[in-house]
């Protein structure tokens, strides 16, 4: 990090996108079960997001992990004495837990005997000595292993599709797991076994019918003895609690009269759920009280809530903002929980909703635009990556650099988004990417006749999943776009899932049909690389080399064939993963988008 660009630095004369990057920023802090004064959160405070530990008793705070491309994976065991957190290799997801005493220490290997891996979810028995370790590779598929301190560690799972740890019982007992052992890696069935991986109970809602219903776990009750788990299902059309007796199988359904996807968390006393209802980009939350079935609204400002907890004092702490308004954790206790010294990060404007007719149904568009400006106006397309994700009411510093910039700004939530109900989740499947784009130019063809947007300067952009749609874009609707900025994208489909890591691997099989041998001919039709000889507007790529989900090598693949044909484009490498952790990298990989918007659009 430069000298005078750290986050407590001058900002005299930095522009307020930059300002809004380095701004200091914290997550939602996690607390130990059994010393909530002891937490841990994420924050950018050196420049680079790492994890911190916090006594909340005393109100110190210090750095717990310090390295290179950041760290934001780690977990607080319940008893407060370790900070858990994943080493992986510059960005590449693949290594090993490493734990630290809360109080700062040596780190040491959290679980000896355990080879590097993907992780595969992690639950930590309340005394700290008894951990259940997901793991992921390419060899082996997914193992779970019971790691008690001074023992080795024990398998107590293996398959060859995709599974993750849930949870573990308040007394350590039982043990919930995530599997998609009949192959559906968006739909997961549940398992729950003993610590000697002997199995006790198992749920699963994409057997007898001919809807994919998926099932998650949300948390044992955190009660000694108590069998009940909370868990999300689909049977409804969107995603709803209910609570699951694995010893007696009995199920309670909480029927919430909620329109949207419901999520929840038990109250450490067990005697209440912390409702958290998303519905078109905002939520809200609510508590329902077990005993009286009764549901309670706690206030939050209009917005989207990002995450939730509820403290033993009855108080409820969560992660808010909205798209003019920068992040904060809040307390319904009253004021702000964790306020970081440092610039204060500029605010934006606000998002209006637009919905459109598609070919599938009303979508959802996000727009955002300089303050009293009237359209046509040169228009970025940001497109969210996922695919089972949705673009909310929230604050992002990306979009908010180019409404800066004099650009209007829209967001889609095109079918794949969730958010929306199931449907319109899973309707993507085997027309991956050409789905989601019809959604796209149904919202284009609107920004374009409403007045909104200049038909000559509309740009396509998005990482992750939202890069790969705009390479797709740009090759299947070559004179819809102008500009096209892909990052870490899916570029070349066949040698993307043959690079990628495994529980992408089982995603894709479930969202194309299976492997690339098996039905080359949908691999081909979602593919960019496909369409790149009809590409017409200059591509900017950026990607990470170390990327476990986008790998390079597909990426080269993409980029020589525009080479071969003399295309205009730009490729950025920087060395990381799926994304950058440091401030500093992600102000200039935004400060070479816009530069190459500019010189492309004449302005």
């Amino acid at each position: 990090m430069s000298e005078n660009n750290g986050p407590g630095a001058d900002a005299a004369g930095m522009p307020d996108w930059e300002k809004r990057f380095r701004a200091p920023r914290v997550s939602l802090p996690d607390w130990a079960e059994d010393a909530p004064e002891r937490s841990l959160f994420v924050s950018n405070a050196t420049g680079t997001y790492e994890l911190y530990a916090w006594d909340r008793a005393t109100g110190g705070q210090r750095q717990a992990t310090d390295r290179p491309n950041g760290t934001t994976d780690g977990a607080l065991s319940p008893d407060g004495a370790w900070i858990w957190w994943f080493d992986d290799k510059d960005g590449d997801e693949f290594g090993i837990w490493r734990r630290q005493p809360f109080e700062g220490g040596a780190d040491e290997p959290a679980v000896p005997g355990l080879d590097p891996s993907y992780p595969a979810g992690l639950a930590l028995s309340r005394d700290g000595r008894t951990a259940v370790v997901g793991r992921s590779t390419d060899d082996e598929g997914t193992t779970i292993h019971l790691a008690r301190e001074g023992e080795d560690p024990v398998e107590i799972y293996r398959h060859r599709e995709s599974a993750g740890v849930g949870d573990l019982s308040h007394d350590g007992s039982l043990i919930a797991v995530e599997h998609t052992e009949h192959g559906d890696a968006m739909h997961a069935a549940l398992r729950v076994l003993r610590p000697d991986g002997t199995p006790v109970a198992e749920l699963d809602d994409t057997k007898g019918g001919t809807e994919e219903l998926g099932l998650e776990v949300l948390g044992f009750a955190p009660v000694d003895g108590d069998t009940r788990l909370l868990i999300g299902h689909q049977r409804r059309g969107r995603w709803e609690p209910l609570v699951w007796d694995v010893a007696t199988g009995e199920e309670t359904d909480l029927a919430l009269d909620l329109p949207g996807d419901v999520s929840a968390e038990w109250y450490p006393d067990g005697s209440a759920l912390l409702i958290a209802h998303g519905f078109e980009a905002r939520s809200e939350l609510f508590r329902y009280d077990l005993a009286s079935r009764e549901l309670t609204r706690i206030p939050t400002p209009p917005g989207t809530v990002s995450g939730a907890t509820a403290r033993p004092d009855g108080s409820v702490e969560y992660l808010w903002s909205s798209a003019a308004e920068p992040p904060a954790v809040r307390s319904t206790s009253g004021g702000v929980v964790l306020d970081p010294p440092g610039m204060a990060c500029p605010p934006s404007v606000p998002v209006e909703d637009a919905w459109v007719e598609g070919p599938g149904g009303r979508i959802h568009a996000l727009i955002q635009r300089p303050a009293g400006a009237s359209g046509p106006l040169p228009t970025v397309f940001d497109l969210h990556g996922g695919p089972t994700w949705h673009d909310s009411d929230s604050f992002a510093a990306g979009p908010a650099a180019w409404v800066d910039q004099g650009y209007a700004v829209i967001r889609i939530n095109y079918r794949g988004s969730t958010g929306y109900g199931r449907a319109w989740t899973d309707a993507l499947k085997h027309r991956v990417g050409l789905i989601e784009l019809e959604d796209v130019a149904a919202v284009r063809d609107w920004a374009v006749s409403s007045g909104l947007a200049d038909p000559a300067r509309l740009i396509l952009t998005g990482a992750s999943w939202g890069g790969y749609l705009t390479l797709l874009g740009l090759g299947t609707q070559p004179d819809a776009w102008t500009v096209g900025i892909a990052v870490v994208p899916v570029a070349d489909y066949v040698t993307a899932y043959h690079d990628e890591m495994e529980a992408l691997k089982a995603m894709d099989r479930t969202l194309l049909g299976g492997t690339p041998e098996e039905v080359p001919e949908r691999f081909e039709a979602s593919s960019p690389l496909t369409y790149v000889d009809a590409v017409k507007a200059p591509v900017y790529i950026s990607a990470g080399v170390n990327d476990p989900r986008c790998p390079i090598r597909q990426i080269d693949n993409y980029v020589k064939r525009l080479e071969t044909r003399g295309a205009p484009h730009e490729v950025y490498r920087y060395d990381a993963g799926h994304g950058s952790l440091v401030v500093d990298e992600r102000i200039k990989q935004v400060r070479l988008e816009m530069d190459f918007a500019a010189r492309h659009l004449g302005g």
